[in-house]
């Protein structure tokens, strides 16, 4: 019920303070959607690459056999094999990680352990190249430097720590 009412309450209380301020709420409005499409047409280009180059390495079968070629090793780090191709797509894409994480719920159950992890892990790390396109295109910044590097760190770190925890929590 709360959560309900929450939107309603922020907005009546902005009108309110732009009203004791006496501010012009519509131009003020008017200007941000002005600025929120001149973001959107900066990051469009990243976004019409980036969603279709996601799409193609689904389709062309590298997801499957970068599985294949990295599941011993990860399973031998207490890493369930299912997670393989979710680890690779994170990355990239929150929908095609999500769409990932949902087969591997179906197949394994959300309740067991490979389901389990499998969810942790979407909680637990970023869809990296999608917000350095996102955020750096937005800002202008060409040059990404240590951001990727550190980022795909922090998502491995992300993972490792997911599938051990869930084994410590529910294995």
């Amino acid at each position: 019920m709360a959560g309900g009412i929450a939107v309603p309450l922020i907005l009546a209380f902005v009108t309110a303070y732009a009203l004791t301020k006496d501010e012009n709420v519509f131009d003020g409005m008017a200007a941000g959607a002005k600025d929120g499409l001149k973001t959107v047409l900066s990051i469009l280009p990243a976004l019409i690459v980036l969603l279709p180059a996601v799409a193609m390495l689904r389709a062309s079968g590298a997801v499957d056999a970068l599985t294949a070629f990295l599941s011993p090793f990860l399973t031998r780090l207490g890493i369930p094999a299912e997670t393989v191709p979710l680890m690779l797509i994170r990355p990239l894409s929150g929908s095609g990680a999500l769409a990932v994480g949902s087969d591997v719920m179906k197949a394994a159950g959300a309740d067991s352990l490979t389901g389990r992890t499998a969810a942790v892990m979407l909680g637990s790390t970023e869809t990296t190249f999608y917000v350095v396109a996102v955020y750096f295109g937005a800002a202008n910044i060409k040059n990404t430097r240590h951001a990727i590097p550190a980022a795909l760190i922090a998502d491995l770190a992300g993972f490792l720590a997911a599938a051990y925890f869930t084994r410590v929590f529910w294995g």
